[in-house]
C-alpha cells in the first residue's frame, strides 16, 4: 500500500515515491499535485504484466482532460485489474467521461468509481451511460455527487441502470428538482429501489410529489432497497407522511433511514412512529439529526418501545434533543428495550441526556460511544473511567473530542485505561484541550501501557 500523505517529507520527496506503485495493491496519491507525467506513470503500472493495482484514489489533484486520457489508456489494458477508482474534484469535464469506453472494456474489473465534484454535466453523463450500459460493465458504485447533473441526466441513467442490473449503490446530488424532473424522478426511484440496496438523494428538494412517488417505490415488490438517505430536504408533515405510506408496506425491509436536517416535526414524528410500529420492521439505523423535534415529538419516538416490532440499534440524534426536557428518560428507553450492540451519541449539550447515557456506560451492550461537545465535568470522567474497569468491558471505541478535560478528570480517565480489564481499541480526543503538556504527557504514556490505539486529531 502507498500512500504519499503518510510521508513527512516536502512535496518533491512525496512525488519521487510515485513508480513505486507498479509493486502496490493500493495507492492514494489525494492532493499530491500529480502532473501528466505522473498519470503517465500510473498508467503504465496498469499495463504492467502482472498489474497489481485494485485500488486507486487521486482525488484532489488537477488532473484535467489530458491526464485522463493517460489514465484510460492503462485502464482499458488487459493487463488492469483494478476495482476502485477515485477521482473526487480532478477538474473532469464532459471530455474525461471518454471513461465510458473504459467500463466497455473487456473483461472490466472496475467495481467502484467516484466521480465527485466534477463539472460532467449533461454531455459527460451521457458519454458515461454508454459505458454503463455496457454488458461488460459490471460496476457497482458510482458516485456523482456535485456533478452539475439535471433532468436529463437523470433520464440517461434511469435509461443506462435499466439496461445492466450490476449496479448496486448509487450517490446522486441533483440539486434542486424542478416540475420537469418529476416524472424522470418517479421512473428512477421505481425502478431503482426495485432492484438496488442503497438510494441517497440529499438536497434534492424534494417536494410532495416526490415523497409520493418514493413512497409508491418502497411498496413495490420486491424492494431490495436497504438505504435510503433523503437528508438535508424540508420535507415536513405532508412529505413524511407520504413517505411513511411506504415504510408501512409490508414490502419495505428497509434497514437505514437517514432524514438530517428536514424540518420534522411533532407531526412527521408521529407519521414515522405509526408506520414502524405498523411494519415487522427491519430498521436497524434512525438518523433523525439536525430535527428540532422538542418534547411532544420525543415522546412519541418513546412510544416506538412498547411495540414488538422494534429493533433499532442505533438511533442518531446530533443537535436536535438539545431543548427537551423529557430526553433522558426516553434515551433510557430506547436503547434498554433492545440492548442495541452500537450506541451513538454527539453532540449534546444536554444535561439530562449525558445523565442518562452515563447510568448506561458500564453495560455490556455498548460497544461504541460518542461524546463529542458535551461539556464532561470531573463526575462525567469518574463514570467513564468505572466503565472501562467494568469486568467485563465491553467498550472498543470512546469518542471525547471536542471536551475540555480538567485535571482531576484526566486523571480519573487514566485509572480507567490502566485497567486490565480495559480492551478499549480507539479513543479520540483534542490534545490542544489538555490543561497542561504534564498531564498530556502523562496520558500519552498512560496510553502506550493500555496499547489502545489513540486518535489525537
Amino acid at each position: 500500500e502507498l500512500n504519499l500523505q503518510k510521508y513527512q517529507t516536502s512535496e518533491e520527496g512525496r512525488l519521487r515515491l510515485v513508480p513505486a506503485v507498479r509493486n502496490c495493491r493500493k495507492a492514494e496519491f489525494r492532493s499530491s499535485k500529480l502532473s501528466e507525467i505522473h498519470c503517465e506513470v500510473v498508467a503504465s503500472a496498469l499495463k504492467s504484466n502482472p498489474s497489481h493495482l485494485t485500488l486507486l484514489d487521486l482525488s484532489g489533484n488537477n488532473l484535467e482532460d489530458p491526464g485522463v486520457e493517460l489514465l484510460c489508456s492503462g485502464l482499458e489494458s488487459p493487463n488492469c485489474h483494478l476495482e476502485t477508482l477515485r477521482l473526487t474534484r480532478c477538474s473532469l469535464s464532459k471530455i474525461s467521461c471518454h471513461l465510458g469506453s473504459v467500463l466497455k472494456s473487456n473483461p472490466a474489473h472496475l467495481r467502484e468509481l467516484d466521480l465527485r465534484e466534477n463539472n460532467l454535466k449533461d454531455p459527460g453523463v451521457e458519454l458515461l451511460c454508454s459505458g454503463l450500459e455496457s454488458p461488460n460493465c459490471h460496476l457497482e458504485t458510482l458516485r456523482l455527487i456535485c456533478c452539475g447533473l439535471s433532468e436529463i441526466s437523470c433520464s440517461h441513467l434511469v435509461s443506462a441502470l435499466k439496461s445492466n442490473p450490476s449496479h448496486k449503490e448509487l450517490l446522486l446530488h441533483f440539486g434542486v428538482l424542478k416540475s420537469s424532473n418529476i416524472t424522470h424522478l418517479c421512473l428512477f426511484s421505481n425502478h431503482f429501489i426495485c432492484n438496488h440496496s442503497l438510494f441517497r438523494l440529499r438536497s434534492c428538494g424534494l417536494s410532495e410529489i416526490s415523497c409520493s412517488h418514493l413512497g409508491s417505490a418502497l411498496k413495490s415488490s420486491p424492494s431490495h432497497l436497504r438505504e435510503l438517505d433523503l437528508s438535508y430536504n424540508n420535507l415536513e408533515g405532508p412529505g413524511v407522511e407520504l413517505l411513511c405510506s411506504g415504510l408501512e408496506s409490508p414490502n419495505c425491509h428497509l434497514e437505514t433511514l437517514r432524514l438530517i436536517c428536514c424540518g420534522l416535526s411533532e407531526i412527521s414524528c408521529s407519521h414515522l412512529v405509526s408506520a414502524l410500529k405498523s411494519n415487522p420492521s427491519h430498521l436497524r439505523e434512525l438518523d433523525l439529526s439536525g430535527n428540532n423535534l422538542e418534547d411532544p415529538g420525543v415522546k412519541l419516538l418513546s412510544d416506538l418501545v412498547t411495540s414488538p416490532n422494534y429493533q433499532l440499534e442505533t438511533l442518531r440524534s446530533e443537535a436536535c434533543l438539545a431543548g427537551s426536557r423529557v430526553a433522558g428518560p426516553v434515551f433510557l428507553r430506547l436503547l434498554t428495550k433492545n440492548r442495541s450492540k452500537v450506541f451513538l451519541l454527539c453532540p449534546s449539550e444536554n444535561p439530562e441526556i449525558t445523565a442518562a447515557v452515563f447510568s448506561l456506560c458500564t453495560c455490556y451492550f455498548i460497544t461504541l460511544f460518542r461524546l463529542t461537545w458535551c461539556s464532561l465535568s470531573e463526575i462525567s470522567c469518574s463514570h467513564l473511567g468505572s466503565a472501562l474497569k467494568s469486568n467485563p468491558s465491553h467498550l472498543r471505541e470512546l469518542d471525547l473530542s471536542r471536551n475540555n478535560l480538567e485535571g482531576p478528570g484526566v486523571e480519573l480517565l487514566c485509572s480507567g485505561l490502566e485497567s486490565p480489564n480495559c480492551h478499549l481499541e480507539t479513543l479520540r480526543i483534542l490534545f490542544e484541550l489538555f490543561p497542561s503538556k504534564e498531564l498530556l504527557y502523562e496520558f500519552l504514556a498512560v496510553r502506550d501501557r493500555s496499547g489502545s490505539k489513540c486518535d489525537m486529531s
